[in-house]
């Protein structure tokens, strides 16, 4: 596959990733995982906070990235170090809710042996859209989070399945305000940063959505820390990261839909 350059960056096309089994991606989606975290802990998350792979609750599956911060604040956050941004992103689609999620009262706050939980990253995999039950907890765990005040990012390239034929953002933001939404003509995927509502304040939650095809590169895409400090998450860079150290048979069959000598009787 050729990559094409921009100021000597190279850029890495998103691949067709319909064309492969569950397995093949999940390779992928581990390695993406650890790019990611790698990224993050690198220097572009402040002092204080911290990037961990989560484990999934049914076993010891890398599920999500859980940015996590030290101490509890009492007030608003002071960022030092790393490349904390409070511009507002310019993403392709911005949505403001017009009501707050009200935090479940028997819930206990997410937390961590290092800390709070502030911001959730999930790559979005073939089985969080395997089935109806599989999208609804998918949706579920993302609204949880919300209502808890911690941030999300859900990095989806999968096309869209009968189950979510809007994408998964749709899926989500339908939960939180249902309002007309269409995915971009040949960018069938969603890059979506979501920023928490807060009850106390009247803080609206808020969506920055990206929308992207096979064949595009990747944006970067912010993962908030508050409600209006984020850090850009290399999601292009991390990507090709991943990429270069998968397995070349697994590469060829994603690039390709087949393996070399497939078909021909060698």
């Amino acid at each position: 596959m050729m990559i094409a350059t921009t100021r000597g960056r190279q850029i890495m096309p998103v691949h067709d990733w319909a064309r492969v089994d569950a397995n093949v991606f999940h390779h992928f989606h581990q390695r993406w995982t650890i790019a990611i975290c790698d990224a993050l802990n690198a220097g572009l998350l402040p002092s204080g906070y911290s990037a961990l792979v989560e484990q999934h609750a049914g076993g010891l599956v890398p599920d999500v990235l859980a940015l996590e911060r030290r101490f509890p604040l009492s007030g608003p956050a002071e960022h030092s170090g790393g490349i904390v941004t409070a511009t507002p992103p310019q993403t392709q689609l911005v949505r403001h809710a017009k009501v707050v999620l009200a935090a479940r009262a028997n819930r206990i706050a997410i937390r961590h042996r290092l800390g709070e939980i502030v911001c959730v990253l999930e790559i979005v995999s073939p089985g969080n859209k395997s089935g109806r039950a599989a999208l609804r907890a998918f949706v579920d765990k993302s609204i949880e989070f919300l209502r808890q005040g911690v941030h999300l990012l859900v990095i989806d390239i999968l096309p869209p399945t009968p189950r979510d034929p809007g994408g998964t953002h749709k899926a989500i933001w339908d939960e939180i305000e249902e309002e007309p939404f269409e995915l971009a003509p040949g960018k069938p995927m969603t890059l979506a940063a979501y920023v928490a509502g807060d009850l106390l304040t009247g803080r609206e939650p808020t969506a920055y959505v990206e929308f992207v095809g096979v064949g595009d590169s990747l944006p970067d895409m912010p993962a908030y820390l508050d409600a209006t400090g984020y850090v850009p998450v290399p999601l292009e860079a991390s990507y090709q990261t991943a990429w270069v150290t998968c397995p070349v048979d697994l590469r060829e069959l994603v690039e390709t839909g087949k393996l070399s000598g497939e078909g021909n009787g060698t």
